[in-house]
């Protein structure tokens, strides 16, 4: 575990970019996340009294000195250090044009909102951009901003379902006790749309860099999805068969799955021919290498349900840690099945710094655990400098640095609902 980076060593590879973030949930979070992590100032806007749907996603939520939860849920947590959080009512007028003229001191946009519901706000990227012609301007959604699913909300879950990876995840279908078809255990949907939309914001940089001008980007979480079926996708549209699910299976690599030990289940993931050569020599069998079933990688996949029984008989036979420590020496792909708990007490895990520590306002020891981002640059490493913001607690410094609004000018805009400040 590392504490929270000291401020003024090297400046991040974002530094001196402003994001304005009007996205809320995982996807967009993710990606704004990740530019704060490189250094961009970003500005979160959120809902006053609500703020982002995550911050009521749980428990767990972090606990105050009394140990009772706080708003910051662990969700929440997850995606939204780096950040300033400034409440402002886009349901009222005045407070939309505080997010114009925001707009008009940024470099990227990022919204999440349904499509159309931005433009009727006058916060669409044809008026923003004719105020700001360098504004880059990412929109994320369910479906995109074309087609005939776009006035459709887009949830994780239900992109799973739509865009495939339900439909290979999870036991063999004439498994016994198979459940069918099986969600991922977190929201990848929603983290892959936002890596890619984090692609095509650094892409847009670049173009600007030689244009001088921004541009829309339009992404949706059914279209990163598809993109990320990778060669499961592929191999359908180039054999016109339709990928079933394997378990733990690999549908063309054997053996790459999970085998079971004396005491608990492990890893071996044999990636050639050689290593399954070793494998066999540990475990005592190197006929089966040489037998002709099984010498190469395509006979291995043919003769799966063969293969498969033979090697749980052998691997039976030992502990799951003596498994991995023979093969580990002989070269053999293998590992661990981890807890998350196991994760975070790895040794490697915590010499990577993937587990971090930040001071934080309302817990009540002060500081809250958060996962590291796994970027390592040599001359621009990431920084950790902002805690995920309580609701509204930048507005004012943000209003009245970028804007050059008053203290009496806040305070009256708090009063008429149209912003939300609160003490940090």
């Amino acid at each position: 575990m590392i504490k929270q980076h000291p401020p003024g060593l090297k400046a991040g590879a974002l530094t001196g970019l402003t994001v304005l973030d009007l996205s809320r949930i995982l996807a967009g979070p993710t990606s704004t996340q990740l530019l704060g992590d490189l250094g961009a100032e970003v500005i979160k806007i959120e809902r006053p009294g609500k703020g982002d749907d995550t911050r009521t996603w749980g428990p767990p939520f972090l606990k105050d000195a009394k140990g009772n939860d706080t708003e910051e849920s662990a969700y929440y947590l997850s995606s939204n250090r780096n950040k300033k959080s400034v409440a402002i009512n886009l349901a009222s007028e005045e407070g939309r044009e505080l997010i114009r003229q925001l707009a008009d001191t940024a470099d990227i946009l990022v919204e999440n909102f349904k499509v159309g519901d931005l433009k009727r706000y006058g916060l669409d990227y044809e008026t923003l951009s004719k105020r700001n012609d360098r504004l880059i301007y990412c929109s994320i959604s369910g479906f995109g901003q074309t087609g005939p699913y776009a006035p459709r909300a887009g949830y994780d879950f239900l992109i799973q379902g739509m865009g495939g990876i339900m439909s290979i995840t999870g036991d063999p279908l004439d498994h016994p006790q198979s459940t069918g078809p099986m969600k991922v255990g977190v929201g990848i949907a929603d983290v892959m749309c936002g890596m890619y939309a984090t692609v095509g914001i650094l892409s847009a940089l670049e173009a600007r860099h030689k244009s001088g001008a921004g541009q829309h980007i339009d992404i949706s979480l059914l279209d990163s999805q598809i993109a990320w079926l990778v060669n499961q996708g592929v191999s359908y549209l180039v054999s016109g068969e339709t990928p079933v699910p394997l378990g733990n299976g690999h549908p063309t690599i054997v053996p790459y799955e999970t085998f079971p030990a004396s005491d608990h289940a492990f890893i071996l993931a044999v990636g050639n021919d050689g290593q399954f050569a070793k494998f066999c020599t540990v475990a005592g069998a190197p006929h089966l290498s040489a037998d002709a079933r099984f010498a190469r990688n395509t006979d291995r996949v043919h003769h799966r349900e063969i293969l498969i029984p033979t090697l749980q008989d052998l691997t039976r036979q030992k502990p799951a840690a003596e498994w991995i420590s023979l093969l580990e020496d002989a070269g053999v792909p293998c590992g661990p099945i981890n807890t998350i708990p196991g994760v975070f007490a790895d040794r490697h895990v915590q010499h990577r710094e993937m587990q971090i520590e930040m001071p934080h306002q309302a817990s009540g020891d002060g500081s809250v655990s958060l996962i590291g981002n796994p970027l390592k640059l040599s001359k621009n490493p990431v920084r950790y400098e902002r805690s995920p913001p309580t609701r509204g607690a930048d507005t004012s410094n943000v209003l009245t640095e970028k804007l050059g609004l008053s203290k009496e000018d806040i305070a009256r805009l708090n009063a008429a609902g149209v912003t939300e400040s609160k003490k940090t």
